[in-house]
């Protein structure tokens, strides 16, 4: 497996594993006030990045690995910004709007270089055919 989707996978069982133990706090609390944070946690980073590794894994060569190493950066850094602000939101605490809009758009901007390292890695293959 490439580094890249090693790096992707591995973060993925952290954000999964962070996601568990926080589905966990909740149902032995019965608090469930950070529901919308557990389902970020999960689909941004267990899910999103996890697709992400499994298509370097496939494309392998035909991906452009700076480009692949970009897209795990910049929607790392999305993730994070933003789950800090859905942590906030869920405590009841104002989000600093900056930040927030600052993740949500790094999370925009990573899927759609992820698109476009999609769309090169299948322009190869087809130009190879």
């Amino acid at each position: 497996m490439s580094r890249i989707s090693t790096a992707f996978f591995g973060v993925a069982v952290l954000y999964a594993i962070a996601g568990m133990v926080l589905g966990m706090v909740m149902g032995a609390s019965q608090d469930f006030a950070m529901r919308p944070l557990h389902a970020h946690i999960n689909l941004l980073g267990w899910a999103g990045l996890a697709i992400m590794g499994a298509f370097y894994g496939i494309a392998g060569a035909r991906a452009s690995s700076r480009l692949a190493w970009t897209v795990f950066a910049v929607s790392n850094l999305g993730n994070l910004l933003t789950l800090a602000m859905v942590y906030k939101i869920s405590s009841g605490q104002p989000p600093i709007a900056p930040v927030l809009v600052a993740g949500e758009i790094l999370i925009v901007a990573g899927m759609a270089l992820f698109g476009v390292s999609v769309l090169l890695a299948g322009h190869k293959t087809a130009a190879a055919a």
